[in-house]
């Protein structure tokens, strides 16, 4: 049976309908496949696992007070100290872990000389954490 017409008029007019069957296909087999793997993904098997804590322990390190005075004189933890016994310290300190922490402790009337040879040899011994002490200005 030929769906034929002998008018022009409506044989040039394009089919504006979306076919609808392919896509009706398509999610069928897509529910069909979600249908299947569904169970699959809430199967679980049961384990006791242990507790543990989520805190990490803290290894807090050391200070050096680390002094230099107005004539030039180098103090260890208060206590006097030469350039030279200043850098061995500074050495043993740098191999430890973890690193202390070096407070700088400077007169303001001390040459910078001085601030820079105890910089040098801090960073020599590969001390990396190196703070400047200060007071607060009052007003």
């Amino acid at each position: 049976m030929a769906f034929a017409s002998f008018d022009r008029k409506s044989t040039a007019a394009p089919v504006s309908d979306i076919n609808m069957v392919p896509l009706i296909d398509v999610m069928l087999v897509l529910l069909v496949i979600f249908i299947v793997t569904a169970p699959l993904l809430t199967h679980a098997v049961k384990l006791d696992l242990p507790k543990a804590s989520s805190q990490v322990n803290q290894v807090t390190p050391q200070k050096v007070e680390f002094a230099i005075d107005a004539t030039g004189q180098r103090f260890w933890n208060g206590e006097a100290v030469s350039r030279e016994d200043a850098a061995a310290r500074f050495a043993a300190e740098g191999a430890r872990d973890p690193q202390p922490e070096v407070h700088l402790r400077a007169d303001q009337a001390v040459a910078y000389r001085f601030v820079a040879e105890t910089l040098a040899d801090a960073a020599k011994a590969g001390l990396t954490k190196v703070g400047f002490v200060s007071t607060p200005d009052t007003p």
